[in-house]
């Protein structure tokens, strides 16, 4: 043990800071879900990582801008009724997040949908259906 001189002023704090560090505990640092995109011949599907969520956690609309806005909020916030003891550090739960995608121009934004299994959000967003071009030319006359 190394002697350390603590300055005579300063002592409450010194000792409310040994008491409650909690260096020991681990603290979930607050990072954005992992998204996966995913495209083929049909449409696209995203993929958000978001364990312990359910359906009503999350908001999936259109914003005026014509963007994919995902909203994700989440409090948890459990009562104990009988105690055996007190709380020497309680950290209630909450997560929020929102991203805005762009989408492109061929997704097709009245057929898009969402779901959640598995902690996982799907949004899947098919793209618009090209009509098959008459192959018959038409030809205008040039006056």
């Amino acid at each position: 043990m190394i002697p350390s001189r603590r300055n005579s002023q300063t002592w409450l704090p010194d000792i409310f800071n040994d008491f409650f560090d909690t260096e020991w505990m681990g603290r979930m640092n607050a990072t954005a879900p992992a998204i996966n995109v995913l495209e083929d011949e049909k449409g696209y599907e995203l993929e958000l990582a978001a364990p312990g969520m359910t359906k009503e956690d999350f908001q999936v609309h259109l914003n005026e801008d014509g963007n994919l806005v995902i909203e994700m909020e989440k409090k948890v916030n459990e009562k104990e009724d009988k105690r055996r003891g007190h709380y020497l550090r309680r950290e209630f739960s909450y997560s929020k997040f929102q991203q805005t995608m762009l989408l492109p121009e061929d997704a097709d934004k009245e057929q898009i949908s969402a779901r959640v299994e598995h902690g996982v959000l799907t949004v899947e967003i098919p793209k618009v259906v090209k009509k098959a071009i008459d192959e018959s030319k038409k030809m205008i006359e040039v006056k």
